[in-house]
């Protein structure tokens, strides 16, 4: 890969919407560099569900048919490092990577998803993907019917239990503490029989990642097939902020219905910048990125 021509594109995270984007781009005989450091935040995950044509398949196997495809085109390229570095001089944008090359661009993507905050719970990460989960569109048919937790509190948890309570019969809210449920949402859920544990929790005992049982502080243990959880998230890449695009109140970066961030020429997709977190809407997320990106690039040539 040159690394001293001026790319049209430089795209840093080579998974579903960065793949999608790149996709699009290729199609119109774009000059396209994908960065990826090869670590998508859902890895542990057995498989995606949701996503029409690929329902059932694994993350990888996704991932990797698109790579396939995408690369076809003759103008993308791919390359596995991290981007660590991330500068704008006038129109023009220097991306640096962990191996120490240095591309620069005229416009920019930002792929890089999210990054989850585990829970300081014994067994947490070694279950989360698997048998801990965060979305019933993602994986609650698979677990219907089990004896189901949500590990969150409040607002979060009430939303979460009015949907998930659509799927199983036998479920309950483990607060870690006090419930914060005012009196119409204790109301709902008691008229739904919705459980409500209060207790801390210090382990999840699994098999290999299946929950088996919740540990809570006081040695009491409940038996469950599969929870939910809420956990909070940073972005995955610093690189964003660092070149002044600015984050939403929920820690998303800030972007317009066409993907473009608060700095012109930089754009976002997929999980950083929406709260819909799927793989069908990070690939939707970047073919639209893709395609106004290029309507810019025409605009400025044409």
């Amino acid at each position: 890969m040159n690394t001293t021509k001026k790319l049209d594109v430089i795209i840093i995270g080579g998974s579903y919407s960065g793949l999608s984007a790149a996709m699009a781009l290729g199609r119109s005989l774009r000059n396209v560099l994908i960065i990826d450091s090869g670590l998508p935040c859902n890895r542990q995950t057995p498989h995606s569900h949701n996503f029409i044509t690929q329902d059932g398949a694994t993350p990888n196997e996704i991932s990797q048919k698109a790579k396939s495809q995408v690369l076809k085109y003759d103008t993308i390229h791919f390359i596995e490092d991290k981007a660590i570095k991330g500068r704008k001089t006038n129109n023009t944008f220097h991306i640096l990577t962990a191996s120490g090359k240095e591309f620069e661009t005229k416009k920019l993507i930002f792929a890089t998803g999210i990054k989850d905050i585990m829970h300081p719970i014994k067994g947490f990460s070694d279950c989360w993907g698997i048998s801990v989960v965060h979305c019933p569109y993602c994986h609650g048919y698979e677990i219907k019917n089990k004896k189901t937790g949500i590990i969150a509190n409040g607002e979060t948890a009430f939303h979460l239990a009015s949907l998930v309570n659509n799927l199983t019969n036998d479920l309950s809210i483990l607060t870690r503490g006090k419930a914060e449920f005012n009196l119409g949402q204790m109301s709902k859920l008691k008229k739904n029989n919705i459980k409500i544990i209060e207790k801390e929790i210090s382990e999840i005992q699994h098999e290999n990642g299946i929950i088996k049982n919740v540990i809570f502080n006081d040695t009491s243990k409940e038996s469950f097939e599969a929870t939910y959880a809420a956990l909070p998230f940073k972005q995955h890449s610093d690189i964003p902020e660092l070149i002044g695009c600015e984050l939403n109140e929920q820690g998303y970066i800030q972007v317009d219905a066409m993907h473009r961030t608060t700095i012109d020429g930089v754009f976002a997709c997929g999980d950083n910048c929406s709260g819909m977190r799927s793989v069908a809407n990070a690939v939707a997320s970047g073919n639209i990125t893709g395609a106004v990106i290029n309507l810019e690039l025409t605009n400025e040539q044409f």
